[in-house]
């Protein structure tokens, strides 16, 4: 792990900024800071945000893959977060522990939500659930009644108790 170079700083706020919404990428990516390069192509892979893995850079397509603690973060630092999922209290436990998220559990959603795009899942009181990807756009998932809403890539079992210890 190493400190990012300045071009490597501006690019993933660019893409913080462009993905979250203006003004995130440098909330989000501030002094404490290291990233984690490709051996073979030098390019970011890691981001490290107080030395904990926060997020991935996808090569795919060049977007941030959050993990829960990179959620987190996002979650403190700005009152209404971009690309939230709340979901029904009754269904937290098992979302946590990975479990895919139901149209029908979905209570409210970022209507510019699109597919592909990444979530935060939340509960109603703001506890953070999980990561993942939107399989439906914003205002279907409050609206549909069945199918997959979420594809969670990450639960937040683990990170929502540490978080809670530390503080």
């Amino acid at each position: 792990m190493e400190h990012p170079s300045r071009p490597q700083l501006r690019k993933l706020i660019a893409v913080g900024n462009y993905q979250f919404g203006r003004g995130l990428g440098s909330k989000l990516f501030d002094g404490s800071v290291k990233i984690e390069c490709s051996r073979k192509t030098g390019r970011i892979r890691h981001v490290y945000i107080r030395g904990k893995l926060a997020a991935t850079l996808r090569p795919k397509d060049g977007f941030l893959a959050l993990t829960p603690h990179g959620a987190s973060i996002v979650l403190s630092k700005v009152k209404d977060a971009p690309n939230l999922v709340l979901v029904d209290p009754s269904v937290a436990e098992a979302i946590m522990e990975g479990g895919d998220v139901f149209a029908k559990h979905v209570v409210r959603a970022d209507p510019d939500l699109r597919p592909g795009e990444e979530v935060i899942v939340t509960d109603s009181a703001g506890h953070l659930l999980g990561v993942g990807s939107a399989v439906l756009a914003g205002s279907e998932m409050a609206s549909f009644k069945r199918g997959v809403a979420v594809n969670l890539r990450k639960g937040s079992d683990e990170v929502f108790h540490a978080a809670s210890d530390d503080e």
